[in-house]
């Protein structure tokens, strides 16, 4: 049979379906809806996906909020960067630009803050090691999570979204302290 054969004198639809190509498409069904409802359940009960809020903004309004709160918090600098130690219940805030994490975060174990996440320039994403919180960050949007961090240590924030040639070393930090 080639290209050139005009097609059969029949209907798809009116070609009766093998016992076998039934059972595969009632297993295809039944992981899909297996699938669809462990979605919310994982998302309730899986404690992975952080419910959050998102707000527009623009980078000069963040920016500023982020030196806000670096000036009202800042207890010390590593690497260039400050250090910031805002009080428990506090909104805090953190930016992503070519190709950094900023500022550096002190947090205090089982205490909540609503952490507030924008870019400067590019899409980013937030990932928090060796605990899997991930999130994308996008420029004119300030996404807030609300978090408390329960184990004390350091974290590493990397990006997990290409962002550029530098993308390899956007990395950041959390302490939580006991």
């Amino acid at each position: 049979m080639t290209s050139f054969m005009p097609p059969a004198d029949r209907f798809w639809w009116k070609v009766p379906v093998g016992r076998q190509e039934i059972v595969w498409i009632l297993i295809a069904l039944t992981w899909c809806l297996i699938m669809f409802f462990m979605m919310p359940y994982w998302h309730i009960y899986g404690k992975q996906n952080l419910s959050n809020e998102a707000y527009q903004t623009t980078p000069a309004k963040f920016g500023a909020k982020v030196q806000e709160g670096i000036d009202q918090n800042k207890v010390g600098e590593e690497a260039g960067l400050p250090i910031i130690h805002p009080p428990a219940g506090s909104d805090v805030y953190m930016l992503a630009r070519l190709w950094q994490w900023w500022p550096i975060l002190e947090l205090e174990k089982n205490k909540t803050y609503r952490l507030h996440l924008s870019s400067m320039d590019w899409q980013h994403g937030f990932s928090v090691q060796p605990i899997n919180i991930n999130m994308q960050v996008v420029p004119g949007y300030e996404m807030v999570l609300t978090v408390t961090p329960d184990q004390a240590g350091e974290y590493g924030v990397v990006c997990n979204e290409y962002c550029g040639i530098g993308h390899h070393t956007m990395v950041g930090k959390i302490y939580v302290k006991e």
